[in-house]
């Protein structure tokens, strides 16, 4: 038995699981919440076979000043309600860090040097990879005789060319402010292209495929033979297409006109721009579910903020597609993309003289799993593929370690 625990530190949070590589099955999960505010509160799930929950499930109040205290309540959970953590010691503990610059494109142990490098990139993603390292050195006494393996965000775009990743400004600037097109979601983007493959019963290396991971964060990734070749976030998770709070693309004199006409504070439009934007900033809504209530209500601005969403899908849909030379798979994942089969018509409708038709009946079937929701005459798979990132993390995780993964 292969097993890793998974670990995703925010600055307020901490989730993870423990995963059996090579069965593909979590044995717990759990989060520990409002860290640093003085009471915090756990939740600790010990699973059954196929990830039904049995035995004692944990939720409780506790004193969670830090990362190091999240930690000693999730140990306190396994001891408490199982399983054990000595019946199934990790091989590795897989530890999320978001953002991994241009220095990281493959899973990484953690040495100090790792550590340091991780703390030099938090300039680029200041709400994530501090918390990121925080959790990893509460890991790291937790657990200090086991390999800490860090897995980045940004590690699966490392393949894009540099004309997708270079913005047209001054290359000195840029070069001196590590300004580029990193991408993010990418552990999701990689699982979701690989399960793709082994869905269509075809060689990874062969197919061209579009995966849009539609969440509150929401992102595109042009994976040929496996590889990230574009995606549609950039620098920073803000760019691309419309997400619950963030706006997506947007005209950067947008920010000068705010600034300079409206007298917007850098703070007021990074606020604007990340939390009072997208769907929620259009049709009222950060919920997909609570959206489409409301636009099949006659609600006129969340039908609107739905066309916006679905027509900034399509388009880059339409781009991908003539970057790739040719399309073998759509591919909806995440929240909004593996449940709102009414947003899944949307993104795709029109493009049938391109080859891509979705069955109404297939796309609105209440199924779990991986599915086919093309018509038996669409040139194009479109296919609805969950993504498992925990999964995907253990997995790296125990390859890097010398773990079986079955």
């Amino acid at each position: 038995m292969s097993v890793v625990l998974v670990c995703n530190s925010g600055s307020s949070s901490f989730k993870y699981q423990l995963i059996d590589v090579a069965r593909s099955e979590t044995l717990a999960s759990g989060i520990v919440e409002r860290i640093g505010a003085g009471v915090g509160h756990a939740q600790h799930r010990h699973e059954g076979p196929e990830n039904t929950s049995h035995g004692s499930n944990w939720d409780g109040a506790f004193e969670v000043p830090d990362h190091f205290a999240a930690f000693e309540v999730m140990l306190e959970g396994f001891a408490a309600h199982g399983p054990s953590l000595e019946e199934f010691p990790p091989v590795a503990i897989g530890h999320r860090v978001v953002q991994g610059g241009a220095r990281f494109f493959e899973p990484t142990v953690i040495t100090e040097l790792v550590k340091i490098n991780i703390d030099e990139l938090s300039s680029l993603a200041p709400l994530h990879n501090p918390a990121n390292l925080a959790g990893i050195e509460a890991a790291q006494r937790a657990f200090p005789d086991v390999p800490h393996v860090a897995v980045f965000d940004t590690a699966f775009h490392q393949t894009m060319p540099p004309a997708a990743y270079s913005y047209a400004i001054d290359r000195e600037v840029a070069a001196k402010h590590r300004i580029r097109r990193y991408g993010f979601h990418g552990t999701s983007h990689r699982f979701v292209s690989r399960a793709t493959a082994e869905f269509l019963g075809r060689p990874l290396e062969e197919l061209r495929t579009i995966v849009l991971h539609l969440g509150n964060g929401a992102s595109a990734c042009a994976v040929s033979g496996g590889r990230s070749v574009e995606t549609s976030m950039g620098m920073t998770p803000l760019e691309g297409l419309v997400m619950g709070t963030r706006s997506g693309d947007l005209d950067p004199a947008v920010l000068l006109h705010l600034q300079r006409r409206a007298g917007y504070s850098v703070a007021e439009v990074d606020e604007l721009l990340n939390q009072r934007s997208g769907v929620l900033g259009l049709g009222g809504h950060a919920d997909m579910r609570d959206l489409v209530a409301a636009a099949d209500g006659g609600d006129q601005a969340a039908a609107l903020a739905l066309e916006v969403y679905a027509h900034r899908v399509r388009s880059y849909v339409g781009a991908y597609a003539a970057q790739l030379g040719r399309v073998d798979a759509i591919v909806f994942t995440a929240g909004v993309g593996e449940n709102a089969a009414l947003v899944r018509e949307w993104c795709l409708a029109g493009l049938e003289g391109f080859g891509v038709v979705v069955d109404p009946d297939r796309n609105r079937a209440v199924e779990r799993g991986a599915r086919r929701i093309s018509g038996d005459d669409s040139r194009v798979e479109v296919l609805v593929v969950p993504t498992n990132e925990e999964l995907e993390i253990a997995r790296q995780a125990a390859e890097v370690v010398g773990g079986t993964i079955g």
